[in-house]
């Protein structure tokens, strides 16, 4: 990074970017396709080849690259170099199915490391910082990730992982860190604890929480930054296009995260015709890298549904906040529906807190929806609570189209999370 903060190439003209993009992509392309065989037989079987690439607008005649095709190739199957010259692997949580394993050259981790590093300045994080990190260590990406920009930016970092809530509150109380990385559920889950303790959370040394793995709400940015007198920060980014500091937003806006474009080339399709879209058009997102040595991804199906957006606090493109995820949205009597519909009405309250679970039944042919919500711990008036369970699942029924039932429950009767949250019970196959 320069003595700004920042690396010259986060400012340059769209021209630059764009030119340093072509060349890029060129590489990456002829990269996959020499070395990766399902690549090869993709690009083959699609009638294109690598020569074929001139310019940006090329790279729509490239095949996608889906989860099924890394779980095809399960486990080394993707890899574009020898696994003997891979320096790490990383694989996702498989809670869907086959884990995806992602591989690493030391070139690729010092990029990881940098990308991390810009993004954490990006989000007002500064050397000489203490991090308190939160996310899981292990074949998740997000802890080792996060500790590597961390120490790259030259901040102190205290690697505590996810679990053991009261010893996180008691260990940020002790140890006074700056900044937390961590997911926003999670965040909630110790903004209870710090309740519970007895602690002021607003009294806390936190002053940046940079926040990711999960979807998340301006409205659950609001309540953390309410309950912690923080500054929370979107970070952006999945283990089979890199893992965390894909994208990451500037503190300074906080309108959506800024994409890393020499890194990473994005796309919007339409989820269903796989139709590239304009930018500002709603649709899924797709990265291809541009930089990654052990295991390039051509056109990766995020299945994360956001737009594209001008720059602002940088001249690279911006994401809109992830709204949801196409493979999440849950269809009840033919309504298409996310949980973060549901979380924008529950937040909005101040009856209701941000621990909730969407429970999906069927009553003979008919699915039905319950919302568990819980309440504040302060609101304990039966008839005040019933009225907003009413007037919540009639704001529900407005604008998602939707009629269900809100229950109100009891604080600390929901189950916590100490990764990424749970947000949806479907036992509508159950018999």
């Amino acid at each position: 990074m320069t003595s700004a903060g920042f690396e010259p190439i986060e400012t340059a003209s769209r021209d630059e970017i764009a030119g340093l993009q072509t060349e890029r992509l060129a590489w990456s392309l002829r990269h996959a396709y020499a070395n990766v065989p399902h690549y090869r037989a993709a690009f083959d079987a699609a009638h294109v080849h690598p020569d074929d690439f001139r310019s940006l607008d090329d790279l729509a005649k490239f095949p996608f690259t889906s989860k099924h095709d890394l779980r095809a190739t399960y486990p080394f199957g993707m890899f574009a170099v020898p696994r003997e010259k891979l320096a790490r692997l990383h694989a996702s949580s498989g809670t869907t199915g086959q884990p995806t394993v992602v591989g690493y050259t030391a070139r690729d981790l010092e990029t990881w490391a940098g990308l991390v590093a810009r993004s954490l300045f990006a989000a007002g994080v500064r050397p000489g910082m203490l991090v308190h990190n939160a996310y899981g260590y292990g074949l998740f990406t997000g802890g080792l990730g996060l500790h590597a920009g961390a120490e790259r930016l030259g901040c102190t970092v205290v690697p505590v992982s996810g679990g053991m809530t009261e010893r996180q509150v008691r260990l940020i109380a002790d140890f006074r860190p700056d900044a937390i990385s961590i997911t926003p559920s999670y965040m909630l889950s110790l903004l209870d604890e710090f309740h519970r303790q007895g602690l002021d959370p607003r009294a806390s040394s936190l002053k940046i929480g940079v926040f990711g793995a999960e979807p998340w709400t301006n409205a659950m940015r609001r309540e953390i930054e309410a309950g912690f007198a923080m500054d929370a920060v979107d970070i952006y980014g999945l283990s089979e296009v890199m893992g965390p500091g894909v994208a990451n937003e500037c503190i300074e806006t906080k309108d959506g995260p800024v994409i890393w474009e020499d890194h990473f080339y994005p796309e919007v399709i339409d989820p269903d015709t796989g139709a590239v879209l304009p930018e500002g058009e709603l649709g899924e997102l797709v990265f291809t890298t541009l930089t990654k040595e052990g295991m390039p991804v051509i056109r990766y199906r995020t299945r994360d549904l956001t737009r594209l957006l001008p720059g602002t606090a940088r001249t690279m493109r911006r994401m809109e906040k992830v709204t949801g995820r196409s493979d999440d949205m849950v269809v009840v009597r033919g309504v298409n529906l996310f949980p973060t519909q549901i979380e924008e009405h529950l937040l909005a309250s101040d009856v209701l807190t941000g621990h909730y679970l969407i429970v999906l039944t069927r009553a003979g042919r008919m699915d039905e929806v319950t919302v568990q919500v819980e309440h504040q711990p302060h609101v304990t008036d039966y008839d005040r609570l019933h009225a907003e369970s009413l007037a919540v699942a009639r704001r529900i029924k407005d604008t998602v189209g939707l009629t269900l039932v809100v229950s109100i429950e009891k604080p600390g009767t929901i189950e916590r999370s100490i990764g990424k949250a749970r947000r949806v019970h479907d036992k509508r196959g159950i018999a």
